[in-house]
């Protein structure tokens, strides 16, 4: 084995790592996001617990974070619930860095 092919397994091994890390870090940023919208819609315990998952199952329909903003955005438009495009995605943002910030903390 040459010392090329040792440090192509080792960056191959860091890139697999860092998309588990940024998969997980989603993961939780839908959570976070469905925890806040459900309170924002009225919804505590096992409903808010339950909302928060099916935001997390939404995030499984298409690349990218459109489908759990547009699911986000309905959800509060028909209980009523204002929300700024803007604020949404500044809340996704706030809570991805939140959960990238955990992840690399170890929580």
């Amino acid at each position: 084995m040459t010392t090329f092919d040792d440090r192509e397994r080792a960056y191959e091994a860091g890139f697999a790592h860092d998309q588990e890390q940024e998969f997980k870090a989603e993961m939780r940023r839908d959570r976070l996001i469905g925890l806040w919208a459900g309170e924002r819609m009225g919804l505590a315990g096992e409903a808010l617990e339950a909302y928060a998952k099916s935001i997390i199952r939404a995030d499984m329909q298409e690349p990218g974070d459109e489908d759990v903003f547009r699911k986000v955005i309905a959800d509060l438009a028909e209980k009523g619930v204002e929300c700024l495009p803007h604020e949404l995605r500044a809340r996704m943002d706030d809570f991805l860095a939140k959960a990238r910030a955990d992840l690399k903390a170890g929580r």
